[in-house]
């Protein structure tokens, strides 16, 4: 919640390094520290179902979207 990808607009460029492993949102570091002050993570709204069980179960995209031990 909050990382880079969240940070996302529409226009932006992103580099995908496949064998490294990454994802690079490509924006200037002033424009990375605007977009992390003004962003405001959006409440879950899922209560129920496959979905709502797969977000109680795995762990966030950062740590490797992996079921939680």
């Amino acid at each position: 919640q909050g990382g880079p990808i969240g940070l996302i607009r529409e226009g932006d460029t992103i580099a995908i390094d496949i064998p490294g492993k990454k994802i690079t949102l490509k924006i200037s570091p002033d424009e990375m520290k605007k977009r992390k002050k003004a962003f405001k993570p959006r409440p879950q709204e899922i209560k129920s179902g496959y979905l709502a069980r797969y977000a109680r179960l795995v762990s966030s995209a950062s740590t490797g979207a992996v079921f939680k031990d």
